[in-house]
């Protein structure tokens, strides 16, 4: 199978979707460098692009189209300013041009150059993306690309995704990390770590790990600080600063170093907690659908979820420093690279259950270990949370990361905490199912899973909420 590293799950980049945001923004980045590599970038004379399936059918509401043309204009998701979003596409709409890799200039009209196939759908994967380039000598370059979910991207032809990569801990299944942390009396975060080294040396490991934690714990506090109403027509009105405001209680701070002290210094019973991790989860994601700066975990629909989890141990737990920071972050990619690869973590092709449940899984696990579970402890709290997302579909109203996305975010939070203390009181030796079983079990509900309910914004919520406005 593919080896998958923790900061391949983890990715910083710009909402609201890693699928259908993030995905196709690194494909146009692909297609850009794969001109140039041909010699043939010079020759562009003209571009068109087809989106296909899901791509289509919700990628104004997730800024598909919008990622797209930033690709191309040269711009990269993790380095881009969010602020400069709005500017750029302006620019390419007014100038009905794209300065193609931020090099050349190239004629381009996004409302007939930019086509959506509603109706259409590529064999391989429903994130499908079809980048043609019209050259100067009357030839013409015609590329397919899936965004097959968490921001990874596949081009035709490449489906096959083994690595010749040769780790010291292969892992594919469960039992196979299981019995790694057996026979190496090892924790999962202590044999993930030795597979990273693979990749990284030890100290840029913990560097890189912390710089995607400051990007969470700064997207949570701008989401805590943010008010207003959110992009994209539904007039969802931002929640996560009205709370905190609530919650702090006239406590007075700087920076988010601060703020996250006057949390530590308020009350810790269980509603005032409770209250907390809905606050960090709902102030990412609402970060998230307003373009923000964000991390994929395993997706951007359900980049809450963990950053809220690690919050609420920095806040509540005791002595919880960068160490266990670390930890978390390992064992959560784990998780998150075994649900991958043997199941999905694309909404497009498994539901909701492909991205909350998989990140409530993940957090689960981490949360498990970082308070002193076993390994199999913290597999158990995996399987535990995932058990309880099972059949969870996805029905965005109006095709945007915003109803129900957002507070379902919160949810996948407080189950993986659940699912964490359930674990830490059991012993998993009696455990019914496995953590195997229940991934497999996933792979299969995704399957019989309608295509409506697939981030298709044609069933669930979607459709009954487009009902209730035409009543109205």
């Amino acid at each position: 199978m593919e080896r998958i590293s923790v900061f391949d799950i983890f990715k910083i980049g710009i909402g609201p979707s890693s699928s259908h945001t993030m995905g196709p923004w690194r494909a146009a980045q692909r297609f850009v460098r794969e001109l140039q590599e041909a010699g043939e970038f010079d020759g562009v004379q003209a571009l068109r692009i087809e989106l296909y399936g899901s791509l289509a059918k919700t990628g104004k509401g997730h800024g598909t189209d919008l990622a797209v043309l930033l690709g191309l204009d040269g711009h990269d998701p993790v380095t881009m300013p969010v602020d400069q979003v709005d500017a750029s596409i302006q620019r390419i709409y007014q100038n009905q041009s794209i300065n193609l890799g931020g090099k050349k200039e190239v004629p381009f009209d996004p409302e007939e150059d930019l086509v959506f196939l509603f109706d259409q759908t590529l064999p391989y994967h429903a994130n499908g993306l079809i980048f043609q380039a019209f050259l100067a000598n009357g030839a013409g370059v015609r590329q397919t690309y899936y965004s097959v979910g968490g921001g990874f991207v596949v081009k035709e032809g490449e489906e096959n995704m083994a690595s010749d990569v040769i780790l010291p801990f292969p892992i594919d299944r469960g039992e196979d990390l299981s019995q790694w942390c057996r026979t190496g009396d090892k924790a999962i975060s202590e044999v993930v770590f030795h597979n990273e080294l693979t990749w990284r040396p030890a100290d840029k490991i913990r560097t890189d790990l912390l710089a995607i934690w400051d990007v969470m714990k700064h997207c949570i506090y701008k989401g805590s600080h943010t008010d207003g109403v959110l992009p994209g027509g539904l007039n969802v009105t931002r929640r996560a600063h009205g709370l905190s405001v609530r919650l702090l209680n006239g406590c007075t701070y700087n920076n988010v170093d601060e703020w996250i002290e006057c949390i530590r210094s308020g009350p810790h019973h269980f509603q005032h907690i409770l209250k907390w991790v809905s606050c960090f989860a709902l102030a990412v994601n609402e970060e998230n659908a307003a373009f923000g700066r964000v991390v994929t975990a395993p997706t951007n629909g359900a980049a809450g979820v963990i950053p809220a989890v690690l919050m609420y141990c920095v806040c509540f737990c005791e002595k919880f420093g960068d160490d266990d920071i670390v930890k978390f972050m390992l064992t959560a990619g784990e998780l998150g690279s075994m649900f991958k690869k043997g199941a999905t973590i694309s909404a497009a092709m498994g539901g909701c259950q492909a991205e909350i449940g998989v990140s409530s899984a993940m957090a689960a696990a981490a949360l498990t270990e970082c308070m002193g579970g076993s390994a199999e402890q913290a597999m158990m709290a995996a399987e535990i949370a995932m058990e309880h997302h099972l059949g969870m579909t996805c029905d965005p109203i109006g095709g945007l990361v915003q109803v129900p996305c957002i507070e379902r975010n919160t949810m996948g939070a407080i189950k993986a905490i659940t699912a964490a203390q359930i674990a830490l009181e059991s012993d998993p030796s009696k455990a019914k199912v496995s953590l195997d079983a229940v991934i497999k079990t996933m792979k299969e509900t995704a399957e019989d899973m309608n295509h409506k309910y697939k981030e298709t914004a044609d069933g669930g919520l979607a459709l009954q909420f487009t009902v209730g406005l035409v009543e109205c």
